[in-house]
């Protein structure tokens, strides 16, 4: 597997951990960030879509589909944009850019691997 596609595998794990907490302990995660529990489905829905992206992820880091690689950085550099909109919105803790930051790592990591490649 090339470096760029590593950090894309790597990235895609990361996404699937998250998608399958949020699917299976939604609330210990929500407590983490400070948010209000729930028992609604919509968080479990979002663990879901995560499940789905990390697909997308891991898929496209097998099968070395460059293409992806280079759509999926402005995505991940938009992370903590939001994140931190959020925040300054008073709409979420600040510890919801710790998401955010790792958001910027990894695309950070996919940039300079495609870059060297």
């Amino acid at each position: 597997m090339s470096k760029p596609a590593t950090s894309v595998f790597v990235f895609g794990i990361y996404m699937a951990l998250n998608g399958f907490a949020l699917l299976i302990i939604p609330n210990s995660i929500l407590n983490l960030f400070d948010f209000p529990t729930t028992n609604e489905i919509w968080i479990r829905v979002v663990g879901m879509l995560m499940l789905i992206l990390a697909y997308y992820y891991i898929f496209t880091a097998l099968k070395e589909i460059t293409s992806f690689f280079y759509l999926s950085i402005p995505a991940r550099f938009a992370g903590i944009i939001f994140f931190t909109a959020f925040v300054l919105f008073g709409l979420a803790s600040p510890k919801i850019i710790s998401f955010g930051v790792l958001d910027l790592l990894s695309g950070i990591w996919t940039t300079i691997a495609l870059k060297k490649s």
